[in-house]
């Protein structure tokens, strides 16, 4: 080994223990002892150019492992990327460039935002699949647009957690030969030794899910480890896992046990790990030689842009018509001006799901660059875009087969959004987004427009019973910040959501029946402010508000008829969309639900929480807040009270309240 490169691992290593040490907080294990690899990997492998991190053939790199976020900060800072020391010295601060762990869209050179550990390895496989997908579709002979590598770096976390199974499973079964994953074998977690709870062997795992898996016996061996890297990339038909064995906390005193792994290392063990390296540098001072090291592979990491530059242009003359479509596709925008035709009513009842399936193939007829799939599920769920080909180990159609592995299935969509050049989706039964929910809070947390589509909404599946019946997961869902949660009542609001989905800028789940529902002529575009008047009352002001949403929708409208012949005048407002509606401006708000009526009903088939931000302590909630029951949908709607019979009833409830709670009131000019 040179000596600049040991004094860059060396670098590498202090920044991070430094930046750490001055929070007070952080994960300088690993730090320590993945430097190598990371050096190895960013100086001599990497395709990237520092002075533009989002070039668009890049090889990508994720920190699964992200608690080693000060690693990854430290490469950014000395290879050039615009991390400044104040940005190293403000390490897990307030609105720094180097949050605790990586974040999407605060810090250049940071594909993914990664943290919960296995995550960053399934985001890897959608990059390495988006590649893939991009490179059969416009790459020729003589010219190779897209031509880049996926880069992971995990720890045992990583390989513990069950979603980096599944994904792996997938990247074998897909032969994603780019797809290239460095482990930082430590043996070493929070609570000790791995010994305690983990024993596997990982490399024979991996061998069995169809991946090349190389060892390098010592982390210290740049050489060893810049050889396996050169030869995974030479296994094009499998993904590689190369396992590489090295000490936690390299080289201070904390060495090799889990004292080093989550907390800072002290600043005696600071000193003496400066000792150790022969580091002489003062903290966030890097040597001038390192300086001149860096800046000498400079043009090298210039020239692979340079190089793709002229594949570019070249590509433009001789596949004009093509080089245009690549950019529609790298711009991924839906133009629903020229999409009329999906608010079109159906001439007969019509599960969501259907409209869902008819809309999308509507919408992906005119944009190619729109792929995803299903848990196993496609044809219950009806996400199958009709000739439109299946992902396979030969073949980059644009149906995916994720197999039953929805904690993998929604990360790796999230990559392949983030590799850009595709707008993905995928798709399960609602009860089963409790196991994406990791996935789901990152794309709301990265604000990415993923858009889930999540079937069989409610009670309505009927005799599958309890445990496929979802009743807590719309709230669930509703708690995630930042996302938009779309439970359509008829074709056109579906229409609705799909526009919402694909022109916002967030990620949004839609919401839809098994079951067949009403048309209604009442419903259209108004869907897209989330919340709407569907059928208002006689009077100026009304004497009961009917919220509802879903195959519900209908059961209120039918209770305001029931209701009319009672002389009791309601208004009906469908909420598809809470999010959306609670955006929109106070005076639109007020005009649908004006507060000066507080007689209110909500009528929804799942848990009543959410909804009493609307109907109030004098309103009425027609909800579920128990587990359903095996029998048939209109048994189970019945027997949960969800008839046009008992929201009357509740409507009559709240109206007498009110009436009750306004007769106590004196007039205003009595009020001293």
């Amino acid at each position: 080994m040179i000596g600049e490169e040991q004094l860059t691992i060396s670098t590498i290593r202090m920044l991070s223990a430094d930046a750490i040490e001055k929070a007070k907080s952080g994960h300088p294990g690993i730090c320590l002892g993945a430097a190598p690899m990371a050096y190895t990997l960013f100086a001599k492998h990497l395709k990237h150019n520092p002075q533009n991190p989002n070039f668009f053939d890049r090889d990508r790199f994720v920190l699964s492992a992200g608690h080693g976020s000060m690693l990854l900060y430290s490469l950014l800072h000395l290879f050039g990327y615009g991390m400044t020391k104040e940005d190293l010295m403000r390490f897990r601060q307030h609105t720094s460039k180097s949050p605790g762990h990586p974040e999407y869209g605060v810090t250049a050179g940071v594909e993914v935002s990664t943290g919960p550990l296995g995550q960053g390895i399934a985001n890897a496989v959608g990059f390495a699949l988006a590649e893939r997908v991009l490179a059969d579709k416009f790459n020729r002979d003589d010219v190779k647009l897209v031509d880049h590598y996926t880069y992971a770096l995990c720890g045992d976390g990583c390989m513990m957690e069950g979603i980096e199974n599944e994904a792996a499973s997938l990247a074998g079964t897909l032969k994603l030969g780019k797809l290239i994953v460095l482990y930082d074998s430590n043996h070493i977690t929070i609570e000790g030794s791995t010994d305690l709870a983990f024993t596997e062997d990982v490399g024979k795992r991996h061998e069995a899910l169809g991946w090349q898996v190389l060892k390098v016996s010592d982390g210290e061996n740049i050489d060893a480890i810049s050889a396996a890297i050169t030869l995974a990339k030479l296994d094009t038909t499998r993904p590689t896992l190369i396992i590489v064995d090295t000490t936690i906390g390299y080289g201070s005193p904390l060495a090799g046990t889990n004292k080093c792994h989550g907390a800072p290392l002290g600043e005696e063990n600071v000193k003496e790990l400066r000792k150790a390296l022969g580091y002489k540098q003062k903290p966030f001072e890097v040597a001038p030689q390192v300086t001149e090291y860096i800046s000498s592979l400079q043009p090298g990491f210039a020239k692979y842009e340079a190089e793709w530059n002229k594949k570019v242009k070249a590509y433009k003359t001789k596949y004009p018509e093509d080089y245009e479509e690549f950019q529609r596709w790298r711009k991924g925008d839906v133009d629903f001006s020229d999409l009329d035709s999906i608010y079109e009513m159906p001439q007969k009842d019509e599960a969501t799901r259907a409209s869902s399936s008819r809309i999308l193939n509507k919408i992906a007829e005119k944009c190619p660059f729109i792929m995803g799939g299903s848990a196993d599920l496609a044809t219950s769920n009806l996400v199958v875009i009709k000739d439109g080909g299946d992902v396979s180990a030969t073949e980059s159609g644009r149906n995916i087969h994720f197999g039953i592995r929805e904690h993998a299935m929604g990360a790796i969509v999230n990559g392949m959004y983030l590799h850009g050049g595709i707008l993905p989706f995928c798709a399960t039964f609602t009860v089963f987004s409790d196991y994406m929910k990791a996935a789901i809070r990152m794309s709301a947390l990265m604000n990415i427009p993923v858009l889930y589509i999540l079937t069989h909404d409610s009670i309505g599946v009927g005799e599958d019973g309890p445990t496929h019946q979802p009743i807590e997961q719309l709230e669930m869902l509703r708690s995630i910040p930042n996302i938009k949660v779309f439970r359509p009542a008829d074709a056109k609001e579906t229409a609705a959501a799909y526009e919402s989905a694909w022109t916002g800028k967030s990620p949004t789940a839609i919401v839809c029946s098994r079951q067949n529902l009403r048309q209604l002529k009442c419903t259209g575009t108004d869907a897209l402010y989330g919340g709407y008047i569907v059928s208002d009352s006689k009077k100026d002001t009304p004497d009961v508000i009917l919220i509802s949403n879903g195959s519900e929708l209908a059961i209120a409208l039918d209770a305001q008829k029931a209701l009319a012949a009672e002389k009791i005048d309601a208004r009906v407002v469908s909420m598809p969309c809470m999010e959306l509606f609670d955006i929109q401006t106070l005076k639109y708000r007020e005009s649908v639900l004006p507060s000066e009526v507080r007689a209110r009903v909500a009528v929804e088939a799942g848990r009543s929480t959410s909804w009493y931000k609307y109907v109030g302590l004098d309103g009425e909630c027609c909800c579920i807040d128990s587990f359903g029951m095996s029998a048939p949908a209109n048994v189970m709607f019945e027997v949960c009270g969800f008839t046009a019979d008992n929201v009357v009833s509740l409507a009559k409830k709240t109206y007498k309240k009110c009436q009750k709670a306004a007769a106590l009131i004196p007039p205003t000019e009595d009020v001293k």
